[in-house]
């Protein structure tokens, strides 16, 4: 089976890039993060789905103002942490869609 985070709300898979940007291998750590939310969450409250996607990306500010060009309708709300920058858009579903930009790796 999987094993839980401590937390026991979900399941975090490490694993690393194979190749970096610049073409050095192996490529930087990384992981893809799988949470149950109780029932009674309100993280989804914009969005009529009962999930969430996240997408970890590379330079959140750079996709936003694509993002915001192209249309997209875009949360003005973010959030900080020591593990990454956080963002949110809306798809023309009406999902609800978090962007993350985890911190940039440190030397292995």
């Amino acid at each position: 089976g999987i094993q839980r985070e401590s937390h026991g709300q979900g399941a975090s898979f490490h694993w690393r890039e194979p190749q970096a940007a610049d073409g050095t291998e192996p490529g930087p750590k990384a992981l893809t993060a799988w949470c149950i939310f109780p029932q009674t969450t309100k993280y989804f409250a914009a969005s009529k789905a009962s999930f969430m996607v996240n997408y970890r990306v590379d330079n959140l500010d750079a996709l936003l103002e694509d993002l915001k060009k192209s249309g997209i309708e875009i949360d003005p709300h973010r959030e900080d942490y020591d593990y990454g920058r956080f963002a949110w858009i809306t798809d023309p579903d009406g999902n609800r869609i978090e962007l993350w930009e985890p911190p940039k790796p440190k030397e292995d």
